[in-house]
């Protein structure tokens, strides 16, 4: 134990530049730390210490299982855990606001934002989402499918688990955004011609029909929230101001506790028992009038 205790002590001492020599695989001119005697001092995080800790447990459990050796020392040593970097998720003012931007520049993937921060879709689910998945009739949407890269490819598989798939309502204003990405899409289909790729009717596409990179769906996030002149939040942390925005727009609880996956109705009413309806209201009204809604959800 006391060895790999030492072992992980060194580690979180050892610039990994260094050990790797990150700085000397760059070309001459891009060399500016390490390989020219300026330590730039990356040192691993506990995280990265952590990581390495549970690397080796399951190799010495495995040892222990072959009676290789008695006792799995790494399961007994502590080490400091990772501190979590809280980010503050943005209120209906921001959410508004940055809605409003993309709105006005009639962007593509408008309906896309809307989805991620109204149902809480996560990127892979947003982007994975067909023309079939959703009922216009109804106001349904049927998440099941995902799109992922895996190396040099993007796939449009399963989601991982069946509790992973899912109805969710769709309120009035994800409806109306949703109409105005597919009269989008047929115009892209019409100006690309001969050039449309059509990959299984996915709503969000390149102005070509092709898929689109979740990476560059979190890059083109960041990019918007600048544009919006907004303080730029991870995109997955846009779960986190559904709720709000359920209470702004007016949507029912009933429907509410379905999209925020509520067991307790009680939950949902204490959502929306926090905010003023004048508060959570003003941010969104100009926006929705703007897509030609109305106040009410219907």
């Amino acid at each position: 134990m006391r060895d790999v205790r030492e072992w992980l002590t060194k580690l979180a001492g050892i610039c990994q530049c260094c050990a790797q020599e990150k700085d000397a695989k760059r070309p001459q001119e891009r060399r500016r730390c390490c390989a020219v005697g300026e330590c730039c001092e990356a040192y691993p995080s506990r995280r990265v210490v952590q990581a390495a800790r549970d690397a080796l447990r399951p190799a010495l459990t495995h040892a222990v299982t072959e009676e290789e050796i008695s006792k799995n020392v790494a399961s007994l040593v502590k080490v400091p855990k990772p501190r979590r970097r809280r980010i503050k998720p943005w209120s209906v003012v921001e959410a508004g606001r940055f809605l409003a931007d993309p709105l006005a520049r009639e962007d593509p993937l408008f309906a896309a934002w809307v989805l991620v921060l109204c149902l809480g879709l996560r990127r892979g689910e947003v982007l994975g989402l067909t023309w079939k998945s959703i009922d216009f009739e109804t106001g349904e949407l049927y998440v099941d499918h995902q799109i992922q890269r895996a190396g040099r490819q993007i796939l449009h598989r399963e989601t991982k688990t069946e509790e992973s798939d899912d109805f969710l309502p769709l309120p009035q204003f994800c409806l109306k955004a949703l109409r105005m990405r597919h009269a989008q899409q047929t115009g892209d289909r019409k100006a690309a011609g001969d050039l449309w790729q059509d990959t299984r009717g996915l709503i969000f596409t390149t102005k070509y029909g092709t898929p689109i990179e979740p990476g560059n769906l979190t890059r083109m996030f960041a990019l918007r929230a600048r544009r919006a002149g907004l303080r730029v939040i991870p995109l997955r942390n846009t779960r986190h101001t559904c709720s709000s925005l359920l209470v702004a727009l007016k949507v029912h609880p009933k429907v509410a506790q379905r999209i925020l996956r509520h067991s307790q109705i009680a939950m949902t009413m204490e959502v929306y028992a926090e905010a003023s309806e004048e508060e959570v209201w003003a941010p969104l009204g100009k926006l929705s009038e703007a897509m030609g809604g109305s106040r009410t959800d219907g």
